[in-house]
């Protein structure tokens, strides 16, 4: 790529910017791509920037704990506005989805029980489908976010296409009651 070309793909490219003190002080690491240990790179991360794309961070190593979704704009405290008791240890890149989006829900893990397709956001899972429970899925299309309560608040669950035989096994046991499909804006 030359020139204009390589510039606009620079610019399409997702990017975040971690910082080890509040407010964009300190040393700072640039990230274009997943990060399973950003303290491999900074002592500490305290504030982020997104420049571009969507990323889902986690308060563990490794992709694990505590998750919360960042799009582009800046995160000057975020302990306080994301709920993060410590700091950002690792970040996932969500990739564009321009298709449809689809997933199936069960209330039984394993794929039993009652079986709901979604295609788009449900603010409730209890009134929308009376479902007791929400236990497995498949995501077919597209990347989508689970919250533990209604209306698309509390903690959250990212998930990529890909089958979920027991979700009460990779998100310490939380209850999900509500459904949000990520879109790039």
């Amino acid at each position: 790529m030359h020139g204009l070309n390589q510039q606009r793909w620079l610019c399409l490219s997702p990017q975040i910017v971690f910082f080890e003190e509040r407010n964009f002080k300190g040393r700072s690491y640039e990230c274009i791509g997943d990060c399973s240990e950003i303290t491999s790179h900074l002592r500490r991360c305290s504030s982020c920037r997104v420049e571009s794309g969507v990323f889902v961070v986690y308060d563990q190593p490794n992709f694990r704990g505590l998750q919360y979704l960042l799009t582009k704009g800046e995160y000057p405290e975020y302990q306080d506005t994301i709920g993060f008791s410590d700091c950002i240890q690792s970040c996932h890149i969500v990739p564009v989805h321009t298709g449809p989006f689809k997933m199936q829900i069960y209330e039984k893990a394993n794929f039993e029980g009652q079986m709901h397709e979604l295609t788009d956001d449900c603010d409730s899972i209890q009134d929308s489908y009376a479902m007791s429970d929400l236990h497995s899925c498949n995501v077919v299309d597209g990347y989508w976010l689970m919250f533990e309560l209604p209306n698309f608040e509390g903690r959250m669950l990212y998930l990529k296409p890909g089958e979920y035989k027991n979700l009460r096994e990779i998100s310490s046991d939380m209850r999900f009651n509500s459904i949000r499909r990520i879109r790039e804006s």
